[in-house]
């Protein structure tokens, strides 16, 4: 036990110091069967070349040299050299909650600036930088809601997020929150407007979509939102995809989107941490989770930075607090931030036509090959659905020997569209790549059963 005093005097100080007679004593609450009695086999001690050496082969044992198919809320985008290196920086990489302003006040800035960002890419008025990601913030909404209308139901599209709706679920199972699902159109993939209107009555708090959906279709927003108001209801779009916001219209008419900002130069990271984000009208801004950062002027007439509202019960009377949520998501934030003032308005449209290009070239060659074709017909960004002639498993792994990730089988989550894939292309992915997937799914469809 080298962590242990090495003379004897020391240890029988350090015993006594604990009311304890043998060191045997400090493991009591460790079952006998589970206590260590021999060192365990580590290698090492390691000089700094070793270590170095170690990880560089633990490195080469990554898969490299595989093109990968796969989106469904997480997304492989370009990321910036300059917010690794910035957001690794003392102040901001170490800081925590900016409850002191006069000390927090870049942070407090950079937080006020992603508001401002998110913002102007939902056409919301105001805007928090405290969700874990997208489906929290879509969870969090459909609490927003019953608190605004004092309404005790939500109407969710199948079509959203299936993890989405499931954190959703969740999050009313204890709240008395009661969710109606409604179905999408076989035909554009969309939510279909006249079960939505069926659903909806005097006791809907809202409406929550998803646009672009699950399926990569776009929702027609501004039906939906006169649809859920003619109830008294409000609409809630949750955006999975955030870089589709850079040529698409964005979701003026909601009365509150649920953004993931994952798409804002944050790595994939085998599936997260991610950036939620929750944007609403400032008439609702005391309703809304989390905190908002302010700016304002002193006595001086200096500029400055406050947190401004935090409605949390950390930072009130816990009767009075809309949500228990409490991460600190300023230093992804801050990421996302960097990421977009690099892009500019021109980075950011040029990102997602290419992405809107090269999904449309990526249909036309897969539905080139024979037994493929896509299902739905509305408009997509960069995802569309695929139906196979064959098991979308079976096909995937004949893709993987060819070092292909292949499209995600929708089976597991909707049982009427097994052997269907939702494939994604982005800004990296090459056109070669493209054609390399239509070939090999041509070979592959090509053997016999």
């Amino acid at each position: 036990m080298r962590y242990l005093p090495k003379s004897a005097a020391e240890r029988q100080q350090m015993l006594a110091a604990l009311g304890l007679h043998e060191i045997e004593d400090l493991f009591a609450a460790i079952p006998e069967a589970f206590r260590l009695r021999e060192p365990l086999n580590l290698p090492g001690p390691l000089s700094e070349f070793e270590i170095i050496e170690y990880f560089r082969a633990r490195a080469a044992e990554n898969a490299r040299g595989y093109t990968r198919f796969l989106g469904a809320g997480v997304y492989d985008h370009l990321t910036s050299v300059v917010a690794d290196a910035l957001i690794q920086r003392g102040e901001f990489l170490t800081s925590y909650t900016p409850y002191q302003a006069e000390i927090s006040q870049g942070t407090l800035q950079a937080i006020f600036e992603f508001q401002t960002l998110m913002c102007q890419l939902t056409a919301q008025q105001v805007a928090n930088a405290s969700m874990y990601d997208g489906s929290t913030a879509t969870a969090e909404a459909a609490l927003m809601a019953e608190r605004v209308t004092g309404r005790h139901r939500v109407v969710v599209a199948r079509s959203v997020h299936p993890e989405y709706r499931q954190v959703t679920a969740t999050y009313a199972r204890n709240h008395g929150l009661a969710i109606a699902e409604i179905p999408f159109s076989a035909e554009t993939g969309q939510v279909d407007r006249d079960a939505a209107r069926a659903a909806l009555d005097t006791e809907t708090a809202a409406l929550i979509v998803q646009s672009p959906n699950f399926f990569g279709v776009l929702e027609p927003v501004p039906q939906l939102a006169e649809l859920a108001h003619a109830h008294g209801a409000l609409l809630v779009v949750a955006i999975a995809e955030g870089l589709s916001l850079g040529i698409v219209r964005p979701p003026a008419e909601a009365d509150i989107v649920a953004l993931e900002a994952q798409s804002f130069g944050i790595p994939p990271s085998f599936g997260g941490p991610s950036v939620g984000v929750l944007a609403t009208r400032e008439e609702f801004v005391r309703q809304m989770p989390g905190r908002l950062a302010g700016q304002t002027t002193d006595r001086e007439g200096r500029r400055g930075f406050v947190l401004t509202l935090a409605t949390r019960e950390q930072h009130i009377r816990r009767e009075k607090a809309t949500s228990n949520i409490c991460t600190n998501q300023a230093l992804y934030a801050l990421a996302a931030t960097i990421f977009l003032c690099q892009a500019g308005k021109q980075g950011l449209r040029e990102l997602a036509l290419q992405n809107l290009a090269k999904a449309r070239f990526a249909r036309e060659q897969l539905e080139s090959v024979a037994g493929v074709r896509c299902r739905f017909r509305g408009p997509v960004f960069n995802e569309f659905v695929i139906e196979l002639p064959r098991a979308t498993r079976w096909v995937n792994r004949a893709l993987l020997a060819e070092r292909i990730i292949g499209p995600l089988p929708l089976g597991p989550f909707y049982p009427e569209l097994t052997k269907h894939a939702l494939v994604c292309v982005t800004e990296k992915t090459p056109r070669a790549e493209i054609e390399r997937l239509a070939d090999a799914l041509r070979r592959i469809l090509a053997q016999p059963a």
